[in-house]
């Protein structure tokens, strides 16, 4: 599915900004990493969750059509 494409893309920058940041040696390319690492971190959560509700529509659509 693409958005599980899309989580998994969001999932991965966030650990490469979490790795930057880690390696870092200056404070504010740390902080705009850490900031970088938690907006991708948030799209993942969001992209997670829609997946979720689409796929409880779809079991919801699938049990109406075998009522």
């Amino acid at each position: 599915m693409a958005s599980t494409t899309h989580l998994q893309f969001y999932l991965t920058r966030a650990a490469q900004a979490g790795a930057e940041a880690d390696a870092a040696t200056l404070e504010h390319v740390r902080e705009r990493c850490r900031r970088s690492e938690a907006a991708w971190t948030a799209l993942a959560d969001r992209a997670a969750r829609s997946e979720e509700l689409r796929i409880a529509q779809e079991k919801l659509k699938a049990a109406q059509v075998h009522d």
